[in-house]
């Protein structure tokens, strides 16, 4: 592979990742539930990891060469991170639903805007409901 697409493309891989996982790690500090942070947080895992991993193949391949236990490696792995991803998204979102956290009414859609007993929905910036 020549060494200026090896460059190229490990650049676009891993800040295109890189990128991915900054925008949703500064975008948790904007919502203001936890649902909605888990929402946020799913494309850096789903997406921005798998893209790092790749980047590291393409370099790994233009270092040392094509060899079949690399690319089975890079291949479950990015496998492996979507699923754990989608799987800890959901469990995390049943775990917060069910612990009674309590949703931000202005999450659109709100479908769980009626918080559960005992729960009450304070808005952050006044400290009212």
């Amino acid at each position: 592979m020549n060494e200026t697409l090896a460059t190229v493309l490990v650049g676009i891989f891993g800040i295109t990742g890189s990128l991915l996982l900054l925008s949703s790690a500064l975008a948790m500090f904007r919502v203001r539930d936890s649902l909605s942070r888990i929402n946020v947080f799913s494309p850096a895992t789903g997406l921005g990891m798998p893209l790092i991993v790749v980047a590291a193949y393409v370099f790994d391949l233009h270092a040392s060469g094509f060899d079949w236990v690399s690319l089975l490696m890079a291949v479950v792995a990015v496998l492996c991170l979507i699923i754990v991803s989608s799987v800890a998204s959901n469990t995390l979102a049943r775990s917060a639903v069910l612990s009674g956290q309590p949703v931000f009414r202005k999450t659109s859609p709100n479908r769980l805007a009626q918080p559960p007993v005992g729960a009450e929905d304070v808005d952050p910036d006044t400290d009212r409901p």
